[in-house]
């Protein structure tokens, strides 16, 4: 009843909107098409009062997201909305929590679709399937009457035990910045606003509104910043979000080095900053810092208190006509005021198909001893599926990103939209595809909630595949990479008892394996959206060669990670100084010093000498490639060099180029710098060029204050994986 009440009043406000009296629009000389966005947006703040200027600079309020909040009722119940200037013709901004799909969908009555992980889209190394993942998410705000998303997660995986590292692409910065700036990409092609978050070092959820993260300029822009960079120099997004934590002892939303020196006047960032929920702090400070827009607004640091800001001189008038502007050049620049969404029925079978692609693109096979996959479609074999709920569903993950699942939750069916906290299974069924992929074969279902029965149904079967999944979650992180709920155990007994044994996981981000050696195939599903019992089959099956590779690297165990224990989760941990806000407010912040610096993920396993369980880039095929003929063009700096399809499938190879800096850089790990994915049919060879980009090659050099190409010789490298670049050959960067 409350879903279709909300629905109802949705309709009744969409309908609302348009009755207000309508300005013409072709009178007013902003909404002339053939002027930039720039100068769109200039001609709209010279007419715009003071109110009407601070009226754009803040929401309106929790809404939705807080029962009991009040809710304008021209919101389209989303995580936040922000009034516009009917005078003037310009639309309300309604914002949608949108990283894997539409979250809260079900308060409109609505379908959103939901996509495969965006850590799982990053093991694709896929461009065109990023964009996919951002069209589809453009696509249905438009359907859904949403004109901003604020997905667009870039933040590097510092700590794989985050719990949003689901939401995010990886640990290297290059390859996490290019996937995102294509999804965003993929967002504005549908004329809705995109975003960038969280920004910066919003690296792990323990303690992020206090934790101090410390780290020096040249360590930051050879990491997170550079992700940022990248995938803001290739979307051009309308905003970016600004995180909870502290930076060097100042917020990040009211952080001069962050948002003004390097965001907007080292980035060229022609869009609006805006606050995580609740992340502004002050007025005065968060104003000349760089922040455009607080959100959700009911703190009131952009309300009142910076309109008497401003007419006391403290925040200079040309500062909040910047901020406006910035706010209107996006909306001009993405099309929200020429192109507004109209709300119509969402495809959820248009939706099912993308997210199934993406799916079979982002699977990484991480073993397959004996060639134990593809399975066979017999009437000989018989398969026990154990644990994961693989009967009836895939696992989500949760928080912001959290999309609502068909009828409320696949386990557990209830009415309404999915509750914080709380795993949400979607009505994708492992057993019912494979049983479709071998219809006569004998396929059954056990939920592994006891080891030792698991066991003994495991012994009856020729094949056992085990699920086993770790639902995260912002606001929490795991305590440690082991699976929860003695799934190990699990695997252990079903391994000891059938040695066919098959694991695929279901996962936010990397785990730790203890059994690894004891199965014969291990398969990283990732959270895999609504397509996936079909993507996954398809891949088991063969239907599907997989050719995923990781994003992440995963450790062996948590005393491998640079910080063993999570900092801040033990209290004896936290040791910091007391902030106090803009309204007295006192915080209790804590430090977290980087150590690993810029070498992050397999940089630092590298430098530490320290083999992982499974490296970044690597993963498995049905076929087999082989690399050679590298050459390196100094001039043109390019690298070329040969893939060959050595089996008897066809399949694609992503051929990875990395290169080690000259001796001057003090750098002992190599970085990723370019790749491709390479299709090839049995036997096939193909020549791959790759232009290196200079900036991935360069080093910050923070006395003058820039990047720098060093002079000298780089050691380039390709192949498979971080672990396997058989191929070397040497780039001169003259003097």
């Amino acid at each position: 009843m409350v879903v279709l009440a909300m629905a109802a009043l949705g309709s009744a406000t969409a309908g609302a909107q348009t009755r207000h009296q309508q300005p013409d629009l072709s009178k007013m000389p902003w909404m002339n098409k053939s002027l930039s966005p720039d100068q769109r947006a200039d001609l709209v703040v010279k007419q715009m009062t003071l109110d009407e200027k601070i009226q754009m600079v803040h929401g309106d309020g929790w809404g939705v997201l807080r029962p009991g909040a009040p809710l304008d009722p021209r919101s389209n119940f989303g995580a936040g909305f922000v009034h516009g200037i009917d005078r003037l013709g310009i639309p309300d901004l309604n914002l949608a929590d949108s990283a894997v799909g539409i979250r809260m969908a079900a308060y409109q009555g609505r379908y959103a679709t939901l996509l495969p992980s965006t850590l799982a889209a990053a093991c694709s190394w896929d461009t065109d399937a990023a964009f996919l993942y951002g069209s589809v998410i453009g696509r249905e705000l438009r359907d859904q009457g949403f004109n901003m998303t604020i997905g667009g997660g870039v933040d590097i995986m510092r700590e794989p035990r985050n719990g949003r590292n689901f939401e995010y692409a990886g640990e290297d910065p290059v390859l996490a910045g290019t996937m995102d700036g294509y999804v965003e990409k993929g967002v504005l092609a549908q004329h809705v606003m995109s975003d960038v978050k969280h920004y910066a070092f919003n690296d792990q959820e323990t303690g992020r509104t206090e934790v101090n993260v410390l780290l020096d300029k040249k360590a930051m822009r050879e990491s997170d910043l550079l992700a940022f960079q990248v995938a803001i120099g290739i979307s051009d997004p309308s905003g970016v979000m600004c995180s909870y934590n502290l930076v060097n002892n100042d917020y990040a939303c009211e952080n001069d080095y962050l948002l003004n020196q390097v965001l907007k006047k080292d980035f060229h960032f022609k869009g609006f900053v805006l606050s995580d929920w609740g992340g502004t702090h002050t007025t005065v400070k968060a104003a000349l810092n760089g922040l455009d827009e607080e959100m959700p607004g009911d703190d009131g640091y952009f309300a009142a208190p910076l309109k008497q800001a401003v007419l006391d001189g403290k925040v200079p008038q040309s500062r909040l006509d910047d901020m406006v502007h910035r706010i209107l050049r996006s909306m001009f620049a993405a099309g929200v005021v020429d192109n507004p969404p109209i709300r119509t029925v969402v495809d959820p079978f248009q939706g099912r198909d993308d997210a199934k692609h993406i799916e079979e693109e982002s699977i990484v096979l991480l073993k397959n001893q004996d060639s134990i996959l593809p399975l066979k479609a017999a009437p000989s074999e018989s398969i026990a599926l154990i644990g994961g709920h693989a009967d009836v569903a895939v696992l989500s993950g949760g928080g912001s990103a959290q999309v609502d699942a068909p009828n409320g939750d696949a386990v557990h069916p209830r009415e309404g939209g999915a509750r914080w906290g709380v795993p949400v299974y979607f009505p994708s069924s492992p057993l019912k595809y494979i049983r479709k992929k071998s219809p006569d074969a004998t396929i059954s279902y056990n939920d592994g909630t006891d080891t030792a029965a698991a066991a003994e149904f495991a012994k009856k079967s020729s094949v056992a595949i085990v699920f086993v999944t770790q639902w995260m979650s912002e606001g929490r992180d795991a305590h440690t990479l082991s699976l929860p709920h003695n799934q190990d155990a699990l695997v252990e007994a079903v391994a000891a008892a059938n040695p066919n044994t098959i694991v695929v996981l279901e996962t936010g981000g990397p785990v730790s394996m203890p059994w690894a050696d004891k199965v014969k195939g291990i398969v990283e599903a990732w959270y895999p959206g609504i397509g996936g019992a079909q993507a996954l089959s398809n891949i088991l099956f063969g239907t599907i060669n997989p050719s995923g590779k990781l994003a992440a690297t995963f450790a062996k165990d948590d005393a491998q990670l640079p910080h063993p224990q999570i900092v801040g989760m033990d209290a004896s941990t936290r040791h910091g100084a007391v902030y106090i806000d803009g309204k007295g407010h006192k915080t209790q912040t804590f430090d977290l010093h980087y150590t690993a610096g810029a070498a992050v993920g397999y940089k630092w396993f590298e430098q530490q000498h320290e083999q992982p369980l499974f490296p970044f880039g690597f993963g498995l095929s049905y076929t087999t490639y082989a690399y050679s003929g590298l050459t390196v063009d100094d001039a043109a700096r390019t690298v070329h060099f040969t893939v060959r399809n050595t089996g008897t499938r066809k399949g694609t190879e992503i051929a990875e180029v990395y290169a080690k800096l000259p001796t001057a850089a003090h750098e002992d790990y190599k970085r990723l710098v370019a790749w491709q994915r390479v299709e090839l049919a049995p036997g096939e060879s193909k020549d791959v060029t790759l232009t290196l980009n200079p900036l991935y090659l360069s080093v910050f050099d923070t006395a003058k204050d820039g990047w720098q190409l060093l002079p000298g010789d780089y050691k380039i490298l390709a192949g498979a994986s971080s672990n396997e670049t058989p191929l070397e050959a040497t780039l001169h960067v003259a003097q």
